[in-house]
């Protein structure tokens, strides 16, 4: 998988940048607020329509306009495909290959890529909220239908909370019924999901993880479901067996006002030796964990796909100790296209900076260097 070129349009702070990368390694250097994360952002934009740092696209949107657009042209297995996203005030707007797209989810997972930012350094000491977004962003670039089942989901789920909030909630069951009998069809579909890739990213993970601790730790993922789904449960069963619990949880629900059960309720649990990393692990031990969980993806989306993704480096060098830098620095490799944001080109040590191309940032323009 290959970007050969990206177009900004109103971007951010861009007004115009058209920039052309001819090598598998690149790099953005500049200070702190020029524009190289939203060099990176568009990136991830073309490949999940939606930015790692704002869920308003609004924000995406030079100041003063009234659109942004991003392109790009890419090889995936061989094909080339040209990718467009149009934001305005009325939504998003896809194309590929000039040909407009009814839905997103038709648009994601034309090109894949794995983005570690400095955010994603604490991804296992954060919230849930937090892994609950990695697990969306990864497995919608994998499993495009699942973007559709969790946009219908939360819509849903956003007009049950509204109804659950209102005087007649409680004398209207009837058409709670309605609601989570749709609510149960979707929830499944993502429960099963997400335990598949939890599944399938384990076994890369946990290699990893015994690596880079040389054989110390054992890393384990569980997925903490609210709503509890046997392992070998068929979708018909599961549907059934949601709705009861949704009917259960309905008088709680009520009281409070939301939904306190579903997908959008559940965590990814992360164990090492045995210990629940987030409550128990050292600050290094965190730190590990997330690196081992990003560079799963790689392995994962390779063999989902066929190829590996792009792997995105949002300045987070330094926000590693000299072991870890060197045990990222390992993931680039010329199979993998990368791209990497820093302030300084001597805080790359270890980076074959004389194999890339590197880009200057300064104020929204884009200079090649050297």
């Amino acid at each position: 998988m290959f970007l050969h070129q990206l177009s900004l349009e109103n971007y951010r702070n861009y007004e115009t940048c058209q920039l052309t990368f001819r090598r598998p390694l690149n790099i953005f250097f500049g200070q702190n607020a020029q524009g190289k994360t939203n060099l990176l952002e568009a990136i991830l934009l073309l490949a999940v329509a939606k930015s790692h740092r704002t869920p308003h696209h609004r924000q995406l949107i030079r100041w003063n306009e009234k659109s942004a657009r991003v392109s790009g042209r890419i090889t995936r297995l061989g094909r080339q495909w040209e990718l467009a996203l149009t934001l305005s005030d009325q939504g998003k707007v896809a194309s590929v290959n000039r040909l407009e797209q009814e839905r997103l989810s038709d648009f994601v997972g034309h090109l894949n890529v794995v983005m570690f930012a400095p955010e994603d350094v604490n991804l296992v000491k954060e919230g849930p909220s937090a892994r609950r977004r990695f697990l969306d962003m990864e497995i919608a670039q994998i499993s495009p239908n699942y973007l559709y089942d969790l946009t219908r989901y939360h819509r849903l789920l956003q007009q049950r909370n509204r109804f659950l909030k209102s005087m007649e909630a409680a004398q209207q069951t009837a058409l709670l019924d309605t609601w989570d009998e749709q609510l149960s069809q979707f929830g499944v579909k993502i429960l099963q999901k997400r335990r598949q890739f939890i599944r399938d990213l384990q076994q890369w993970a946990s290699s990893l993880h015994r690596q880079f601790t040389q054989g110390r730790e054992e890393m384990v993922l569980h997925y903490q479901m609210s709503i509890p789904l046997e392992e070998q449960t068929t979708f018909q069963e599961g549907v059934a067996a949601y709705f009861e619990a949704l009917k259960s949880g309905r008088s709680q629900d009520l009281r409070r006002g939301t939904s306190l059960f579903g997908p959008h309720r559940d965590d990814l649990r992360i164990f090492i030796n045995g210990k629940d990393v987030q409550l128990y692990g050292s600050q290094g031990q965190q730190r590990t964990a997330a690196l081992s969980l990003k560079l799963a993806e790689l392995e994962l989306i390779r063999q989902e796909v066929g190829e590996y993704p792009l792997l995105l480096l949002d300045d987070v060098l330094s926000e590693l100790d000299p072991q870890r830098q060197a045990d990222l620095i390992a993931s680039i490799r010329p199979e993998v296209q990368t791209f990497i944001t820093t302030t300084h080109l001597d805080g790359l040590e270890g980076v074959n900076i004389e194999a890339a191309d590197v880009f200057y940032v300064e104020r929204g323009q884009v200079t090649p260097s050297g």
